[in-house]
């Protein structure tokens, strides 16, 4: 079955966003298992052309089908509509040339869209990602080869660490307790990714986030330990859809500077700002591809 939107997929899927990991990619096609109303599916999506090839398995029609895959690769975005903005803007004509196709990777589970995000902070695509199927393969309810994401009740009875795990089990040597985050390779943001599965199993219902402005809903993401404002943007742009977010980090601060300040050096939150005002509702994709552009067009070695 092929969706008629255009998309580059491998681009999308490879290129970093802390929604969820990359799916699992054979040849051409990427696979996951995803819940839809709580039943598991496992779609198998692939290029078509400039258009979107996909089959699945579970329990659910078709249509639902296409609405979850519709949802989770944004096709109902008009990046024609965008990509006219964009070469009306001297900074930003090129853009849609390095990174044609490329669309937001939107999370169908916004609780490990947190937890990705929290491990993504200071933190490699590679290892990050790595981290998160970690979690899955350890505490995740398995589907043929896949896993899903573990639920935000579960996940806060998860051992820290292994000497946690150790003083817990009762194990007999401490070598062996690798049941546990930090074995997971999240270091110091274990702690973080539990008191944030505690703040939503018994403080805050995160199905409101989608429901509030985008204001409060920021200033909500930032009451969750381990989360400052390029986290809290990230969460509400890939978690949510939050499409006026701009996150914000050392890498697009240059990139910003570089196109629009004459390389002058300005504050990580003063760029944010600019950006939210400047780009308006179009905000957290000219983020995506300002950062892509810079590193597909060299710019991004010019400014280390």
């Amino acid at each position: 079955m092929i969706i008629e939107s255009p998309i580059n997929l491998e681009l999308t899927q490879l290129s970093g966003q802390t929604s969820q990991p990359p799916w699992k990619q054979l040849d051409n096609s990427f696979s996951e298992v995803v819940l839809v109303d709580d039943k598991p599916v496992i779609f198998n999506v692939e290029q078509s052309d400039n258009y979107l090839n996909f089959s699945f398995k579970g329990d659910i029609s078709k249509k639902e089908a296409i609405s979850k895959l519709k949802y989770i690769y944004d096709l109902d975005f008009d990046l024609n509509k965008f990509y006219k903005y964009l070469s009306n803007h001297d900074e930003l004509k090129e853009m849609s040339e390095f990174c044609s196709n490329l669309r937001l990777f939107l999370a169908p589970n916004p609780f490990e869209c947190i937890i990705s995000s929290i491990c993504s902070a200071n933190n490699s695509i590679k290892r990050w990602t790595k981290s998160i199927n970690d979690i899955k393969s350890k505490w995740g309810n398995k589907y043929g080869e896949f896993y899903t994401f573990p639920d935000i009740q579960s996940f806060n009875t998860f051992f820290l660490d292994e000497n946690e795990e150790f003083e817990s089990t009762g194990a007999s040597d401490i070598s062996s307790c690798k049941n546990n985050l930090k074995a997971c390779g999240v270091g110091y943001r274990a702690p973080y990714m539990r008191k944030a599965s505690d703040l939503f199993t018994l403080e805050m219902d995160l199905s409101e986030i989608s429901k509030m402005k985008y204001d409060e809903a920021f200033e909500t993401m930032l009451n969750v330990p381990g989360v400052g404002p390029k986290v809290a943007d990230c969460i509400l742009l890939y978690g949510f859809n939050f499409k006026e977010a701009f996150p914000s980090d050392v890498w697009i601060k240059r990139i910003v500077s570089y196109l629009y300040f004459d390389g002058k050096d300005i504050s990580v939150s003063k760029v944010r700002e600019f950006g939210m005002d400047e780009f308006g509702s179009f905000a957290g994709y000219v983020q995506l591809y300002l950062f892509h552009y810079a590193r597909m067009s060299g710019l991004m070695s010019k400014l280390k």
